[in-house]
């Protein structure tokens, strides 16, 4: 077939026509010699053309192309010594068998856009094995003409570079190379991360991998980092066709930049994730929650013009062990808790294991500082009748939530720069503000004792008791005598705390509660069981996704512990009673 649809002269008798003439002119022929055996309707799937529509039939025809197992070679060992780490490591596997299993790889294009093949001919000269490659027009001229002679000319090969080949070039010709005196190159080359979908590990990471050690010497990137793809919420991958495309602008109208920016970033390393609206709204309200925090911090805290305060506030320093022990035991809890999540956080941020981070922060966030500590700080703020006692109250408020937007930064980075520069005596933007400090002071002991507590009481309970005068708090040398009525903590070494039930608690409708709350805690338990008992899943689950079963079943292992040890405290504290 020629290049215009019509048959050439191998057809013999159909030498001239047009495919489709042609292909009803030989049935014709068939049937008159009487060679037709039936006819019968037969669907197939047809290519044509994405633009014109047009049927595309395949044609053997002369391409450029280049041998692949030498490159290769080099992007493997480039693994396996530790120069180019991929991540999540299990897409190790699927790079090394991409490469070991490599094929020559056929550059040139037959399109109109894209970066020329970079050959030229000679003008008259149908030997297409005679041909010049130059970096430029006025240099393949100049060759050809040392070559063959001061009068010839040339003309440029038509075809185009597959665009993965001009992809794979990115790294350093974006750099000013081959100059590789070039400032930009000498400064970004090589960089440190690529992040990337899974999806094109082979067509566009392996190939610039490839391209870097071939031109430069070195692989362009340190590291490579696999995000999943984005799907719709039944798991389908987003299509014209299905209608369920989800615009980025229209989700961020709705719901906001740092909410999209965040529900983004939860997702697993490597794995698809299947956006919603539900997981939108979430971050949404936990957005709304952390503006709220700093609309409160702001009420609260000293204002610009207060210098005493404000000089009081900052002569607070958490980063000694006697200091955080000096400290009420809310406060001591949870700045010992922020402690351990900036070391939490940091180490995850290290790995990669950005989803985790995001989550650590959240459930702190969410969880501890403004369902707990918020909650309790305003009885100290308000009730307290000591300004020393409100006075560390703010500072800890203060430095827990300057320190939460820091850690959020990188997802949130629009609502927690605005709370930030609206915080008094800021000096500097938060994106050029130094990363919190690890390895800082912490009790490990009171933040298990409070959280066993936590357990105990939820957040109803710790609303009730921080409304309560603090006038109802004493301090004695020996349990109460209704202690056997009360909730008993052992806070620290020496120091005990009693909270009678009887006068505050319904206990029945608690009893009630937590036992609906138990067998759905079981149910769920039973479902993570039933998939890590599963040869199937444990076999074919990425790494990390089991290993995330693992822990979401050890947790919810605790807290079924935990809440039996609860109903079996409130239900003897039912029969002391009666």
């Amino acid at each position: 077939m020629n290049k215009d649809g019509t048959l050439n002269e191998v057809a013999g008798l159909y030498c001239g026509l047009d495919r489709f003439e042609a292909r009803k002119k030989l049935w014709s022929d068939l049937e008159e010699t009487d060679l037709a055996v039936k006819m019968e309707p037969h669907s197939l799937r047809v290519p044509r053309s994405q633009r014109g529509g047009e049927v595309i039939e395949p044609l053997v025809s002369k391409q450029w192309f280049v041998t692949m197992q030498p490159l290769a070679e080099k992007a493997l060992l480039a693994v396996e010594k530790g120069e180019l780490t991929i991540i999540p490591e299990r897409f190790e596997k699927i790079y090394n068998h991409w490469l070991t299993n490599i094929k020559d790889w056929c550059i040139s294009r037959q399109l109109w856009w894209g970066h020329r093949i970079p050959v030229w001919y000679i003008v008259g000269n149908d030997c297409e094995e005679e041909y010049i490659v130059a970096r430029s027009a006025e240099e393949a001229l100049m060759r050809a003409r040392d070559k063959y002679g001061k009068d010839v000319e040339v003309y440029q090969d038509p075809d185009v570079l597959d665009t993965w080949f001009s992809s794979a070039l990115w790294p350093f010709s974006t750099l000013g190379w081959p100059d590789e005196l070039a400032e930009d190159f000498k400064r970004f080359y090589p960089t440190t991360m690529l992040e990337t979908g899974h999806d094109i590990l082979f067509f566009w990471v392996a190939r610039m991998v490839m391209m870097g050690i071939e031109f430069t010497g070195t692989v362009p990137f340190s590291y490579v980092y696999l995000h999943g793809l984005i799907r719709d919420s039944q798991g389908r991958k987003m299509s014209k066709t299905l209608g369920n495309v989800i615009d980025p602008l229209d989700t961020i109208k709705e719901f906001g930049t740092d909410a999209l920016r965040f529900t983004l970033a939860l997702g697993t390393s490597g794995q698809d994730l299947n956006l919603s609206t539900e997981r939108l709204t979430a971050n949404k309200a936990f957005t709304n929650k952390l503006w709220n925090a700093g609309k409160f911090l702001l009420q609260v805290l000293p204002n610009r013009d207060n210098v005493s305060g404000w000089q009081n506030i900052e002569a607070c320093k958490f980063n000694t062990e006697g200091y955080l022990l000096r400290l009420p035991l809310p406060e001591c809890w949870v700045v010992s808790k922020l402690h351990m999540l900036i070391d939490a956080v940091t180490e995850s941020y290290n790995k990669f294991f950005f989803g985790d981070v995001g989550r650590e922060i959240y459930d702190f966030f969410w969880g501890d500082f403004a369902d707990w500590y918020i909650e309790a700080s305003k009885a100290r703020i308000y009730h307290s009748g000591d300004d020393s006692v409100a006075l560390v109250a703010q500072t800890v408020l203060l430095y827990v939530f300057e320190n939460i937007l820091k850690l959020l930064h990188p997802f949130m980075p629009f609502v927690t720069e605005e709370l930030w520069q609206a915080l008094p005596n800021r000096r500097e933007a938060l994106i050029i503000s130094s990363w919190p400090q690890t390895a800082l002071p912490r009790s490990t002991d009171l933040v298990k004792r409070f959280e066993n507590l936590q357990a105990l009481e939820e957040k109803e309970v710790l609303a009730l008791l921080s409304k309560l005068d603090l006038d109802n708090i004493h301090f004695a040398d020996s349990p109460p005598e209704d202690a056997k009525q009360s909730v008993h903590l052992i806070a620290s070494e020496g120091l005990e705390a009693y909270l009678p039930l009887a006068d505050m608690v319904d206990i029945s409708a608690e009893v009630q509660r937590l036992t609906k709350r138990l067998s759905k805690m079981q149910t769920e338990y039973e479902g993570l069981k039933a998939r890590l008992n599963s040869p199937k899943f444990i076999e074919k689950a990425p790494k990390d996704v089991v290993r995330g079963v693992q822990e979401k079943a050890a947790e919810a292992e605790e807290k079924i512990n935990l809440t039996k040890n609860r109903l079996a405290l409130l239900k003897s504290t039912v029969m002391l009673l009666q």
